[in-house]
């Protein structure tokens, strides 16, 4: 199904979702057959979308130095030229409105060339595409408004202003505000926002801020299509981080910007559900990311172990590396096969894969980081090594200090993993209070391997979650107070569910390339039998852990109990606040907001130097 023969919905109103597959994992029920896909080769998609992906794949490897955006930390202007001109912007904007009209899952292969070209890429068009204009329009804006920006959203870039000093996780903490004006119906945007990705190239934003409440000091929170070039709007700061290099994230001051009513997306007060509602569709953009980054961590790994030889044979054959190696690709197919199976899930009308989402990214995002990790300790000090380092010495240029530095961001953005546990668990604990979920069946070890390599995998998992089942039952009938104490042990459960969606969406996902006797059956065989280890040590420590002890040692830190441990060593830290106080008002600096002009072909004399992952 492509982006254009699925429903729009309508101000975010829909007929009640099919339950996601998630879901019932939680409730003790393992439906495999909701994770079914069409007949035929996952892998193959529409001409349409296979002609899109050959000529960004094409336009990658050709047009792109992906050397120079990590040397000069920036995406030059005629490289995004040429992603517009090819509809990078606009994969699942739908045709009548300008776009390409393709399909998640065409967009989420697109993420995984344009993410091993160079993360800035991706970054460029995810935050575009999941989480700016174009979609809290497609979800929730009017009819007028989709006419008016999703045309736009073609060849003009755009942003989600969210995140503030004082916001995390919490948006609940927002100051940005928006006075409506009844004598011209608009309303006059105060505040200042940080880490908006795309916001210091971006044409359009949208804004999150509060609308305060008549006679109340509350405020309801509200979405607003803002212009970056109107009056007050000044991009104050460019961000620069660990790794993406190249991102063009920064903080943005709004001071009496004036937006019309018209701009609006939903009602005052619905800025929340836009918010939500936009991530929910976005989420498996970077679990996408992860896997094309596990996929060419197999690749370096594979062609390094066969290469580097220690001892008299390749370090692919000693046993300290076969591991690494088997755990690589283990998981490089588990991520493929999260992100296909969801992702063509999501695509089916009144389907809910919020949870699923949400999984997905937790566990990919956790996972990329030891995939990287061990990448880098099979490359040894060539993994520490900068490219550029190792290019002066007269090898071949492998960017793997750069993954491990790109892939990090994943366990923080959109959502750190810690709140993306606590916030599973608190749906999920709300879902068994609302439901009657089935008797727990104790996991009383290993699984029967009969009826084949995969037979036993499933009895796992299907044993398992009415074991998660039966906890999370216990946990919501219980009182509520006291559950902030216990966040290690149901991200404990979170964890083990997100394994066994893993487990079943393998076994899925080989089932149609090929069946348990093929090499991606093998793969999954593999990948399962290393899950249920880890779900095992995950699940004894529901019982034997350290978490009442740590709670105790961590109030004696605060406390001041043991600065005397810090003695001895110099802080390089500078004076300042620990969290910035942004005062409102007019900008005091120049607008640094770079306005992308295309500058020639981006070829030097001899052609364009690209270096990938």
């Amino acid at each position: 199904m492509t982006a254009e023969q699925a429903p729009e919905q309508q101000s975010g109103r829909t007929t009640t979702p099919q339950p996601g597959f998630a879901a019932g994992l939680f409730l003790g029920r393992a439906a495999t057959d909701l994770l079914t896909l069409p007949e035929g080769d996952p892998r193959r998609l529409e001409e349409a979308e296979e002609r899109f992906l050959s000529r960004l794949r094409a336009f990658c490897e050709k047009e792109v130095d992906s050397a120079a955006i990590e040397r000069d930390d920036r995406i030059p202007d005629d490289v995004v030229e040429g992603l517009k001109d090819i509809g990078a912007l606009s994969i699942k904007i739908p045709r009548r409105y300008g776009g390409l009209g393709l399909s998640s899952v065409c967009y989420h292969r697109a993420l995984m060339i344009t993410s091993t070209t160079h993360p800035a890429l991706s970054e460029l068009l995810a935050a575009h595409q999941a989480i700016g204009l174009a979609q809290p329009v497609l979800l929730f804006g009017t009819d007028e408004q989709k006419r008016e920006f999703l045309p736009r959203c073609v060849r003009e870039i755009s942003a989600f202003a969210l995140t503030e000093a004082d916001i995390g996780n919490d948006p609940y903490r927002m100051h940005t505000t928006a006075v409506h004006d009844p004598a011209t119906d608009s309303y006059v945007l105060d505040g200042v926002k940080m880490w908006t990705t795309n916001g210091v190239i971006a044409d359009l934003l949208v804004v999150m801020a509060v609308v305060p409440a008549p006679g109340s000091d509350d405020g309801r929170m509200t979405a607003f299509v803002v212009e970056s070039d109107a009056p007050g709007v000044t991009v104050e700061h460019r961000s620069s981080f660990l790794g993406l290099r190249g991102l063009e994230n920064g903080c943005i001051r709004l001071h009496r910007v004036v937006v019309p009513a018209r701009n609006r997306i939903g009602a005052e007060g619905e800025g929340l559900a836009v918010a939500l509602g936009a991530q929910d569709t976005g989420r498996l953009s970077l679990p996408a990311v992860c896997a094309a980054a596990a996929k060419w961590s197999l690749k370096i790994a594979r062609q390094w172990s066969a290469a580097r030889v220690q001892f008299g044979r390749p370090i692919g054959r000693h046993d300290a590396v076969v591991g690494k190696l088997s755990f690589i690709a283990a998981t490089a197919f588990a991520l493929e096969a999260m992100v296909e199976v969801i992702g063509r899930r999501a695509q089916r009308a009144g389907t809910d894969t919020r949870l699923d989402a949400e999984l997905a990214k937790l566990f990919a995002s956790e996972q990329a980081c030891v995939v990287a990790d061990e990448l880098l300790q099979i490359r040894g000090g060539r993994g520490y090594e900068t490219a550029d380092s190792a290019v002066g010495r007269g090898e071949r240029g492998i960017p793997v200090e750069q993954l491990l530095r790109d892939t990090r961001a994943g366990r923080i953005f959109d959502g750190s993993s810690e709140a993306l546990r606590a916030f599973l668990a608190h749906d999920l604990i709300d879902l068994h209070r609302s439901a009657d979920p089935q008797e727990p069946v104790p996991d009383s070890g290993p699984a029967h391997d009969g009826d084949g390599p995969w037979g036993g995998h499933r009895a796992f998992v299907e044993r398992t979650c009415r074991r998660l089942a039966g906890e999370l039952a216990l946990v919501a009938g219980g009182p509520a107070a006291g559950l902030d104490e216990r966040q290690r042990f149901l991200g404990r459960i979170v964890d083990v569910g997100a394994e066994l969606y893993a487990m079943s969406a393998s076994c899925v996902y080989a089932e149609a390339l090929g069946g348990a006797d093929s090499a991606p059956g093998r793969l999954a065989d593999a990948f399962c039998r290393q899950a249920r280890l880890r779900v095992r040590h995950l699940l004894d420590r529901l019982a034997d852990n350290t978490d009442a002890a740590d709670r105790e040692t961590a109030a004696g830190v605060l406390a001041g109990h043991h600065v005397w441990l810090e003695d001895g060593v110099p802080d390089p830290s500078t004076d300042g606040p620990w969290i910035a106080r942004p005062e409102p008002g007019p900008a005091t600096g120049a607008n640094l907001r770079r306005v992308i002009r295309p500058a020639g072909t981006g070829r030097t004399a001899d052609g364009p130097v690209r270096r990938a992952r």
